[in-house]
């Protein structure tokens, strides 16, 4: 059910999910845009351990696990508005230096400013659709964006090697920088102003900390955000590692997209299909059981990937992943919806804090899952599981003590 918005929404619903979707899009498009071209990236800037790829990915999480903190904060005494215009001239920024790197150090640099721009439109998109939703509505209305927003994972790695293949991995940030300040002028044209002046409160550094002590002090939000860390950890992992899995494990070459596609597809489908049942049965019997399904999966083709020796046929590893990933899409409108639960009377700061610790917690679980990687796909299966299970042993944690 819908609360009273604060201000009244000039945009119709199709609109703002899709303002919302391809606002938070941009993270997915930050990353799955450079897919393709990390192999040339590490080549010309001399990168000699083909892993260390990986952190041109995850470093843009850690980024954005900073650039949330500060965001949510500065959107609940600003505005939402303000507070996205100064992220994404911190996003140009990383992006201007990313463009002219000659050495690994600055990419990384600018990746780390990429992500805390990105902090901006991810935690403020959270926090706009919490102004106006609540509840299982809430985890409707996200099920929908990420419906939408799932678009962008399903095309950004055939758009990148297309410009990769045109204009050399350089261009890629060259277009995603201007994708993201014609966002800024869609969302500044369109999208009312959520917060007014009398519900705002002064910026400060204490506000941040008691945010923090309230969701580590509420077991309903401290549990389901650190579930959020764990899956999405796992997940993260799998973004991080996908292509030298299938590019060069498997030696996919120019068909790595379309494969990507086909599984983000289970992504979509996971979140369009969770926004029809979730007002049915809930969000907790929906994790409850996408992370058993998870869990026994992965247990049983652990098995399976020790007999092929780390390498199993390439249409039983994607059955797999389709099914892996199905459930992971059912998990992240649900696991945030309940973690925000509690926290509407702090929705930007609530949205930065929870965004931020389950960031954290995912961005050294996707570095250590990664890291593990030698051509062989069992690490990825094993933490896949090995996250579902700890998440399962968390919510039983929370629930009790609702």
């Amino acid at each position: 059910m819908l609360t009273t918005p604060t201000v009244k929404p000039a945009l119709a619903m199709p609109e703002f999910i899709a303002l919302m979707a391809i606002m938070t899009s941009l993270v997915a498009l930050s990353i799955d845009c450079m897919l393709p071209a990390l192999p040339a990236i590490g080549r010309d800037l001399q990168v000699s351990d083909a892993n260390d790829n990986q952190l041109i990915i995850s470093l843009l999480f850690l980024g954005m696990a900073l650039g949330q903190l500060f965001f949510g904060p500065l959107s609940d005494s600003l505005g939402r508005k303000p507070a996205v215009a100064i992220g994404m001239a911190v996003f140009a920024v990383g992006s201007l230096l990313s463009i002219v790197a000659t050495d690994f150090s600055t990419m990384l640099l600018g990746r780390i400013l990429q992500g805390m721009g990105l902090g901006a439109p991810r935690t403020v998109s959270m926090a706009l659709i919490r102004d106006m939703y609540q509840g299982q509505a809430m985890a409707r209305v996200m099920s929908f964006i990420m419906t939408v927003f799932i678009l962008a994972p399903m095309l950004a790695p055939a758009v990148g090697q297309a410009i990769l293949a045109l204009a050399g991995w350089r261009a890629i940030f060259i277009a995603i920088l201007l994708q993201g300040l014609l966002v800024l002028l869609w969302f500044y044209w369109r999208q009312p102003e959520t917060l007014l002046p009398e519900q705002r409160v002064p910026f400060s550094l204490q506000q941040i900390r008691r945010a923090i002590a309230e969701v580590l002090s509420n077991p309903i939000a401290l549990g389901y955000t650190l579930m959020a860390g764990f899956v999405f950890g796992a997940f993260l992992a799998y973004l991080a590692s996908t292509q030298q899995l299938f590019q060069q494990q498997y030696g996919l070459g120019a068909w790595f997209p379309a494969l990507f596609a086909l599984l983000a597809l289970a992504v979509g489908g996971a979140s369009f299909t969770n926004g029809r049942l979730v007002m049915r049965f809930g969000m907790q019997y929906i994790c409850a059981r996408s992370l058993w399904l998870l869990t026994g999966v992965s247990l049983l083709f652990c098995v399976i990937v020790w007999q092929f020796m780390g390498h199993p046929p390439l249409w039983l590893l994607v059955l797999y992943f389709l099914v892996s990933l199905f459930c992971t899409g059912l998990l992240f409108g649900n696991i945030n919806a309940l973690a925000m639960e509690p926290l509407g009377h702090i929705a930007g700061v609530g949205a930065a804090v929870v965004g931020s610790l389950s960031t954290l917690i995912s961005v050294p679980l996707a570095v250590l899952i990664g890291g593990a990687y030698q051509g062989s796909v069992q690490p990825l299966v094993m933490g896949f599981g090995g996250c579902a299970a700890i998440a399962i042993l968390l919510m039983r944690w929370t629930e009790a003590r609702r």
